[in-house]
């Protein structure tokens, strides 16, 4: 055996031996997709517009705090769309300031001009779009931070579309989809507010407003907090009169974990950051005697006295269960999400379905891989075992190269791998067809081989390049199920490149080469 022969031998071996390790046993090291493992599927739409009202309202306050700086203390602001808000209480000799101090320092992205003795504000569309592009991407790594630290087995989550507000979320294999979606769409805004200096909780609403003097101050909001039993069932509510600026937000949390109290109900321990523990210290030192609200997603959790300057370090505190708060400690140390969730699509795929159709579609490999197997046979004779035994090695790479790169296999991905069956052939007949031709115009059976793969290459190499093209706009662009099938149809159209092109022609020069003379070629 020549050297060259016995050196593109090794390699076969060493390419094929890796794979075939990997794939082996195929049902552990093959991850199973939501189509064939059975879980939930799901397509959440990013209410955007929350992200620019919260924007809005986070310059507002900005906006406020900066005029108050510039000796402006009497300005209110007033919003009147997600995008755009009044001011007053602003003198006109002012305007150069705080054009030239604060919005294009602080407001970069909002377009301004004077009605009179007011303000107007309207958030341009570039900065509009960038908050919406923004709220998408941090959505998607929340939900996907969230889903992680619930432990769910080779999650999905991606975004759909380029430039869209949807969130496609595959999650193989789970046995409570309910609690799962409960995490996903908690926002799980904290803030800590202070109460109106002097007041306190109210049974009702309008019971507050009176007491507030018949109407609500701009710098005032009124929020509730459920009052639960013993069952932890909801029997009523008290309302509180909360400064709506925030003394820290959950931006400020640095990490939280569950603990128990004195009577060991389960709560939530939380550290902040330096910058966060800084200006929690300097409010409460400043503040002690009054009530500080803690507010998750709008709802006041509790309202403690503040009794002495508090740190970095605190606990929240609402009648909750252990799982309860092992869900809030998840939900805090991933982020709050920037904006609400709206469910599109819930779908349920049961265990036994996944199993019927991995049945299915290796049913429908097998008959498929038979009827290519005998047209081989009888089109090609002994030539046709050569692409029989190509195809083979075929079918090894595809799922040793899914194992090694850690790809998902579904039901349109078995799919993938039935089609690079047909095109793997599909080579291997290029090739035989012009051995073929070359045989019958008067070759010798060696120059045919050499010249009927020579000639087959850049048409087989055509072929394959603008089926893998196609094949990666799928996966950028597709959703879960195109996307596992983009990716079986990719590995497939590698492995079938390599199989047809370089294990063919070894297998050939390893039956023809050695030989002296050569009389025919059994190719039909």
């Amino acid at each position: 055996m020549n050297r060259s022969l016995l050196t593109r031998g090794l390699i076969i071996a060493a390419v094929v031996g890796v794979f075939a390790y990997a794939a082996v046993p195929p049902e552990e090291k093959i991850k199973l997709g939501l189509d064939l493992q059975g879980g939930i599927h799901l397509v959440l739409r990013v209410e955007t517009d929350d992200a620019v009202r919260a924007e809005t309202d986070k310059d507002i306050s900005r906006l406020l705090q900066e005029l108050e700086d510039m000796g402006v203390p009497d300005a209110s602001a007033d919003r009147n769309t997600d995008s755009s808000f009044v001011l007053t209480g602003v003198p006109a000799d002012k305007d150069d300031a705080l054009d030239e101090d604060v919005i294009k320092t602080y407001l970069p992205g909002w377009d301004w001009s004077r009605d009179g003795d007011r303000l107007v504000f309207d958030m341009q569309l570039l900065n509009k779009n960038e908050i919406r592009d923004l709220a998408v991407r941090q959505a998607e790594e929340t939900i996907r931070n969230r889903i992680d630290a619930f432990g769910v087995a080779e999650p999905i989550v991606h975004r759909e579309g380029l430039g869209g507000n949807r969130i496609v979320v595959q999650l193989p294999g789970v046995d409570d989809p309910e609690r799962v979606k409960r995490i996903i769409k908690n926002t799980a805004f904290l803030e800590f507010r202070l109460v109106r200096q002097g007041m306190g909780a109210a049974d009702s609403r309008e019971q507050l407003v009176s007491a507030l003097g018949g109407t609500v101050p701009s710098d005032v909001e009124i929020m509730a907090e459920e009052i639960r039993d013993e069952l932890k069932q909801v029997v009523g509510y008290r309302y509180w009169p909360l400064e709506k600026r925030q003394v820290i937000t959950g931006r400020d949390l640095k990490t939280a974990r569950p603990s128990q109290g004195q009577f060991n109900e389960p709560n939530v321990a939380f550290i902040l950051t330096r910058e966060g523990g800084r200006k929690f210290s300097d409010v409460t030192g400043d503040n002690i005697g009054r009530n500080l609200a803690i507010v998750l997603d709008g709802k006041v959790m509790s309202a403690p006295t503040i009794e002495d300057r508090i740190g970095d370090q605190g606990i929240i505190r609402g009648n909750y269960s252990f799982e309860e708060v092992n869900d809030l400690v998840t939900v805090l140390r991933s982020g709050a999400l920037p904006a609400g969730l709206t469910y599109l699509e819930e779908r349920s795929v049961g265990p036994t379905l996944g199993k019927d159709s991995i049945d299915q579609g290796l049913k429908a490999g097998l008959i498929g891989g038979g009827l290519v197997v005998l047209t081989m046979l009888v089109v090609y004779m002994l030539s046709g075992i050569n692409a029989i035994l190509a195809l083979s090695l075929n079918v090894v790479l595809v799922f040793g190269a899914l194992s090694l790169f850690s790809a998902t296999l579904t039901l349109p991905g078995i799919a993938g791998i039935v089609l690079t069956i047909g095109m793997a052939v599909d080579a291997n007949v290029l090739v035989f067809e012009r051995i073929r031709e070359e045989d019958k115009a008067g070759r010798t059976p060696k120059s045919s081989i050499e010249s009927g793969f020579a000639k087959a290459l850049s048409s087989i190499l055509d072929a394959n390049i603008t089926t893998l093209i196609a094949a990666m706009f799928l996966f950028l662009f597709g959703t879960g199920p195109i996307r596992g099938f983009a990716v079986t149809l990719s590995v497939g159209i590698m492995a079938s490149v390599f199989t047809a092109v370089f294990c063919s022609r070894w297998m050939f020069d390893l039956l023809y080469g050695r030989r002296q003379r050569v009389d025919s070629i059994s190719i039909g």
